[in-house]
């Protein structure tokens, strides 16, 4: 457990189903390194995989499969990893971010921060979001299996418990903290 998770409670060890999903039109399942890297660190923490797909840089492919794999109930979290920088067929952002209802813009700053205490200003033709889509967490990571990792052991992981509940925070209120109309208290 990191330093910055050091308060961490049950719901921070719970295990979620994740989405992962690679783009990259120079690469398959077979020789996808950073989809492997995303894979081993959600494994390494006891999390699932519900759904693992590669995808070709088109536009319209990328977002049906994320919207597919936000629409499952069986997911908790999607992470996709590819086609993030400024190359022109790096779409991934642009086909993502219209699924999005709210975007955690503290992931880009976070990561982009940490990336640059890594790789120092090449850093800069990294992009990254994330988000929610109805009560699931997307996280658009760069296609290079060094920062795919540092994102997810540096802030997916420690933060992902805390971000479920307050995507579903109305899924998950406890029933005791209700008030009954009907009891006034006066006994």
């Amino acid at each position: 457990m990191s330093e910055h998770n050091a308060g961490a409670t049950d719901a921070d060890e719970r295990t979620f189903c994740v989405g992962v999903v690679t783009i990259a039109a120079d690469r398959d399942l077979a020789s996808d390194e950073v989809g492997e890297a995303v894979v081993t660190g959600l494994e390494a923490e006891g999390h699932e995989i519900a759904m693992r797909e590669h995808v070709g840089t088109d536009y319209d492919k990328v977002q049906s499969i994320v919207e597919r794999m936000i629409e499952r109930d069986d997911v908790d979290l999607v992470v996709t990893a590819g086609a993030t920088s400024i190359e022109p067929d790096d779409v991934t952002l642009e086909a993502v971010e219209p699924l999005l209802e709210q975007e955690l813009t503290a992931f880009d700053e976070l990561f982009t921060q940490l990336g640059y205490e890594l790789v120092g200003s090449r850093i800069v033709s990294a992009r990254t979001l994330a988000g929610v889509s109805g009560e699931v967490l997307v996280f658009c990571l760069p296609g290079d299996p060094d920062a795919a990792a540092l994102a997810i052991e540096e802030i997916i992981l420690p933060e992902a418990g805390a971000l479920v509940d307050l995507a579903r925070s109305d899924r998950t209120a406890d029933a005791s903290d209700e008030v009954d109309p009907d009891v006034d208290g006066d006994e």
